[in-house]
Order: structure tokens, then C-alpha cells, then sequence
């Protein structure tokens, strides 16, 4: 059975597995929520639930099923548990696969090798062995010559003894001869030639050692050539180039990299060499002026490099030394610090008592590969309190989060790369006691002026430069007036506008797509409140689509209360200081609305949110 199939096979059971805790948690909990105490059998109460929409919104939807008190927050609890260690669960999984997929390709690289090396000693042995054969047939085919050679000189001296035996015979019988001849005269004649012959014979001087040695010489074998490659199998290569591995997650800091590569051989190795430095958008390697390298000795095949700058880039290789030489540079491979910790924006966060909207700024140059939102209440005693939850993987500078009503938050952001996380933002105290909103400065008409906290507003009587004038699709145009920045959560919206009697103004909402070239309530974008002062009395119309009721107010109100509810589709109106009901309009918004306050005179405005509904409001 393959590796991959034996390492697939026990994921697969632990994805199953990690599967039935929360099947069985959440069947736990709805048996347990089975035996609570709850309404009567068959009475039905509206309950609402929270969803956020594709635009990044939370809604509240009415919800015809019933639910004992307290089972929202249950299974909201629930939910967001088994979440968590679903999501932790498949984060081991997937690090089991990518560590299972590491090891089969480290398994596969060191067969290779060994087939590689294998292939390359055989190859060595038949190299020395063919070496030795050609000895062997050299030696041998010498030896030959020189028994051939031995051979024939033996030979030669045989044949010279031989014709000296057939000589000496030959004398012999002649002697024989002359020694049976009775004839004295023909003794006396033959004698004397056979004397001078013998004599002839005796003076030859025949050689009856032997001409050439038994004995072969044993020459000494040079074989320095075969020790060389004998000994060459013994000899260490130089290292094959290291291969540094991709960047694992959580593995630095701000200012430190956790560098970590492999050596997928048999290699022997005495200390590796890591090089280094930033990577400049603006400034390529090959510039004069591109940041110098840097350069770290090390026996592992790990290393952790420290003085780097936060949320920087950097370019790293490594080399192998032995007693041979110095490896190949590896290939180069891309490395990030963790990014500086964001910066939130405490005036542009907007609150009601179901959520709140941050917004933040990265504070990094590079950018960064998500967020995490951290939230914590704050105690009775004005203290943070631990981590309650954290929304993580946040795409974008701003994030809506789901809150608890009337309580405080200290809501912190973390910002996140392939290096780990940041450390925590400053954190920004939000408060549930009701809706708190920001004056859009960008929609507002150029003759308005602003105070430092941006909730109150002036119109004045000194005329503005032309620089000033600056006309755009942005801001209003005719309309002294500015939106606010409401936070797109449905549901109920509650805030207070402060002004005198002498100022004509117009309160209310608008779309904010309202076309800024009108008067808020001349067009079916907005709805307001207007006041007019005439030589007689002072008028008040409710505005929408340029039509008002007929409706007159006797006691000229000071404080006004707006309330703003998506579930009822109304706008109503209320003097605070007599908790007195102005006006309500009935109306369907088809999205999102932003509270909107104008001025028709010279005057101020002061808009107070982050309070609570009276309970008048809700009559």
C-alpha cells in the first residue's frame, strides 16, 4: 500500500471523526435545552435573528419558530464553539497532509538518490575491474613472449649438442676403423688425418651450460592508477545544492525569521551558509544601491535570523560546505516578518446596541494578508477582561461585529501574514447603550464648519475662499447639510439633535445615493424635519418627496429625538424636553439609510448619539 494511501485513509478518519463531537455536542445541548424551563405549549413569540449580508451588514429577521429564553444565546454559544474546533480540526488536517505530502516527497527524493549512487558504485567496480582485466592480459601475453623466447634459445643449444654427438660418433667409428686396419700402409695413411681431425674435434670448445634461466621474472605491478580509483569511492563529494523550504506559518516576528531547508541527499555536510536581505519594491537586486547581503554561519539545517524590520520581505539562499567544497546556491526563496500592529481609527467607528462597525489602518507599507478582531468586555470595576471572542481571516480595514446590549467592549485588532500574527492594537473602548455615529465630512456643503469632536456643525456669515468651493458629487451642493455615517445594522437607531429656537435646519434621513444637488425632503431620497421662521410663528413641515402634512406645533422644541426603525419601517420625531410625538413617517427603505442635518440660516447644530432610547420613544 502506498504512503499517500496509508496517510489519506487515517485523515479521512480523523476528518470523521472531528465531525461527531460536534454532532454530539450539539445533540447534548438540544436535550439539554429540551429540559429547560420555557413558555406554555402553543404560545408563539417573535424572536429575532442576526445575519450578516453579502455587503458586509448585520440584520435582524423576525423568526416564527420559538425558543425558550436564554436558547438564542445557547446556540449561539454552541455554534460559535464547535466553529472554533471544527476549524482547528481542519487546520491539523491540513498540516497532517502537508506534512504527509513532505515526507512522501522526501521518501521518493531519498530513493532516488540511493538508486542514483547504487547505479554510480556499480559503475565504479567495473571501471576498476575492467582496469585489473587489462593487466591481467598484458601480464599474460608478456609471460608468453618470454617462454617463446626461452623456449627457442633452449631449442637452439639442443640442436648444437646434437651435432656435436653426431660429430664425436662420426670420429669414433672413423677411429674404429683406422684401429682394425691390418693393411700397415694404409693405417699409416689414414691415421694422420684422423689424428688432426680428433685433434680438430678436441680443440672446439662446445658450451654445456645452459644458455638461458629457468627461472621468470616477477616484474612489480604499477597498479597506482587502480589504488586511485579504489580509494576515490572513499572520497567525500561536494554537498548537491540545499533546498529551502517555503515559509511555515506563525514561524516569525517583527524583527525575526525562523529559516528552515532541506538536503535531500546523502551528502555529507560540515556547516551551511544562510544569506540574506530585504527585497525593495522600488530598488531591484542588481542596483548599486540595493541593501547589502548579510550572511550567517550555521551547523543546522535550521537557522533563526534576528534585527529584521516588521512587515518586510526578504530574499534568502543557502549554501552546504564540506571538506570538499561549497555546494550549489539553492534557489532563492521569498521570506515575511510580521507586520506592525494596526492603527484603529477612534472616530470613524460606528456602534448601536447590536454591533459595532471598526475601522482601522494597516500602519504597514507592504500589505498584509488578513486581520483578526479580538473582543473583550470590560468588567464592573473598569478593567479589560479576557479575550471573548476573535473573528478571524478579515479581508479589509473594517469589520462588523456582533455585541451584547448595554455593555462595554475593548475591541483590538491584530494585523496577519504568512509570518504569524502582530501584536494587538491600541485598544478602542465601544459602548452598547445605544446608537453612536460620525459626521461624513466628505458629504458636507462647503459653507459648514465642523468642531473637533465632529458632532456639532456651523454655518456661518464669513464667506469661504474659492479654493474652498470645490464643487464635487460628494458633498451637497444647494443644501447647507452633511451626512452622518449610521451603521448598517437594521433595526432600531435612537439620537438627539440640539439647536435654538432662531436657526432653521432640516433633520432626518437620507439614502446615500440622495442627490446632492437638492434640498433634503424635495425628493424621495429623504425624509426631515424642517423649521422655518416666519414674521408670524414658527413653521414646522415633515418633509418627503417635497409633500408635508399639515401639522402645527405649539411649543418650539430644542432637543429633537429621532428614531429610526428598519423592523417597523418608521421615522418618528419627538420633543425630548416634553417627551411629546411630533410626527411619524411610514416608509419601506429599500437599504440603508444616514441620518442628514442641514442648515437654511446662519447657525449651529449639535447631534448627541451613543445614548439610550427613552422609554417615551417606545409608546
Amino acid at each position: 500500500m502506498d504512503l499517500f494511501e496509508i496517510i489519506g485513509g487515517r485523515l479521512d478518519v480523523i476528518e470523521e471523526e472531528s465531525e461527531q463531537p460536534d454532532f454530539s455536542r450539539e445533540c447534548s445541548h438540544m436535550e439539554g435545552l429540551g429540559q429547560d424551563r420555557g413558555p406554555a405549549q402553543g404560545q408563539k413569540g417573535p424572536t429575532q435573528r442576526f445575519s450578516v449580508d453579502t455587503n458586509d451588514s448585520l440584520r435582524f429577521e423576525a423568526c416564527d419558530t420559538p425558543s425558550p429564553t436564554g436558547q438564542d444565546d445557547v446556540f449561539g454559544a454552541t455554534e460559535n464553539e464547535n466553529g472554533v474546533i471544527r476549524n482547528k480540526l481542519q487546520e491539523k488536517v491540513s498540516e497532517m497532509e502537508n506534512f504527509a505530502g513532505h515526507l512522501e516527497e522526501i521518501f521518493l527524493t531519498v530513493e532516488e538518490n540511493f538508486g542514483r549512487r547504487e547505479q554510480h558504485l556499480e559503475q565504479h567496480y567495473n571501471d576498476v575491474l575492467q582496469t585489473l582485466s587489462q593487466r591481467y592480459d598484458d601480464r599474460g601475453a608478456a609471460l608468453q613472449e618470454e617462454k617463446k623466447s626461452k623456449l627457442e634459445s633452449l631449442y637452439g643449444q639442443l640442436l648444437e649438442c646434437g651435432r656435436a654427438l653426431d660429430s664425436s660418433k662420426e670420429l669414433i667409428e672413423s677411429a674404429q676403423e683406422v684401429h682394425r686396419c691390418h693393411d700397415k700402409r694404409l693405417f699409416l695413411k689414414m691415421v694422420v688425418p684422423t689424428i688432426n681431425r680428433i685433434e680438430a674435434f678436441a680443440k672446439d670448445d662446445i658450451d654445456l651450460n645452459l644458455s638461458t634461466s629457468l627461472e621468470f621474472n616477477t616484474p612489480l605491478s604499477d597498479l597506482s592508477d587502480v589504488k586511485t580509483m579504489m580509494d576515490s569511492i572513499n572520497v567525500v563529494p561536494a554537498p548537491s545544492a540545499p533546498v529551502i523550504n517555503p515559509q511555515s506559518p506563525n514561524s516569525a516576528s517583527q524583527t525575526s525569521l525562523h529559516v528552515c531547508w532541506s538536503l535531500f541527499s546523502d551528502d555529507t555536510v560540515e556547516y551551511y551558509e544562510l544569506y540574506y536581505r530585504p527585497v525593495l519594491e522600488d530598488c531591484p537586486p542588481s542596483d548599486s544601491s540595493a541593501p547589502p547581503v548579510s550572511q550567517v554561519k550555521v551547523k543546522e539545517t535550521h537557522c533563526t535570523v534576528s534585527e529584521l524590520l516588521p512587515n518586510a520581505q526578504y530574499e534568502l539562499w543557502v549554501t552546504a560546505t564540506n571538506t570538499t567544497g561549497i555546494s550549489p546556491a539553492s534557489e532563492k526563496a521569498l521570506y515575511m516578518t510580521v507586520p506592525s500592529p494596526p492603527v484603529l481609527n477612534s472616530r470613524s467607528y460606528m456602534s448601536c446596541p447590536e454591533a459595532a462597525l471598526i475601522r482601522w489602518e494597516s500602519g504597514n507599507t507592504n500589505p498584509v494578508d488578513s486581520y483578526t478582531v479580538e473582543i473583550s468586555e470590560v468588567t464592573s470595576d473598569g478593567a479589560e477582561g479576557d479575550i471573548k471572542e476573535s473573528i478571524v481571516a478579515v479581508p479589509s480595514c473594517q469589520c462588523l461585529v456582533q455585541l451584547q446590549p448595554g455593555l462595554s467592549y475593548v475591541i483590538s485588532v491584530r494585523a496577519v501574514n504568512i509570518g504569524g500574527p502582530s501584536e494587538r492594537s491600541e485598544g478602542l473602548t465601544v459602548h452598547t447603550t445605544g446608537t453612536y455615529f460620525s459626521l461624513l465630512e466628505d458629504s458636507s456643503h462647503h459653507c459648514l464648519y465642523f468642531s473637533e469632536d465632529m458632532l456639532t456643525i456651523s454655518y456661518g456669515y464669513d464667506d469661504l475662499p474659492i479654493s474652498a468651493m470645490a464643487f464635487d458629487d460628494i458633498g451637497f451642493t444647494r443644501c447647507v447639510a452633511v451626512l452622518g455615517d449610521l451603521i448598517p445594522v437594521r433595526g432600531r437607531h435612537y439620537w438627539e439633535v440640539e439647536l435654538d429656537d432662531g436657526t432653521e435646519y432640516r433633520v432626518g434621513v437620507a439614502y446615500e445615493d440622495t442627490d446632492r444637488d437638492s434640498y433634503l425632503g424635495a425628493n424621495n431620497t429623504s425624509w426631515c424635519m424642517r423649521h422655518i421662521l416666519t414674521p408670524t410663528r414658527h413653521k414646522y413641515e415633515f418633509l418627503h418627496n417635497g409633500w408635508s402634512p399639515d401639522l402645527r406645533i405649539t411649543v418650539n422644541p430644542v432637543r429633537i429625538g429621532v428614531v429610526l426603525d428598519y423592523d417597523l419601517g418608521s421615522l418618528s420625531f419627538y420633543n425630548v424636553d416634553l417627551k411629546q410625538h411630533l410626527h411619524t413617517f411610514q416608509c419601506h427603505f429599500r437599504n440603508f439609510v444616514h441620518p442628514c442635518f442641514g442648515l437654511d440660516n446662519p447657525g449651529e447644530l449639535s447631534v448627541h448619539n451613543g445614548i439610550q432610547s427613552p422609554k417615551f420613544t417606545f409608546t
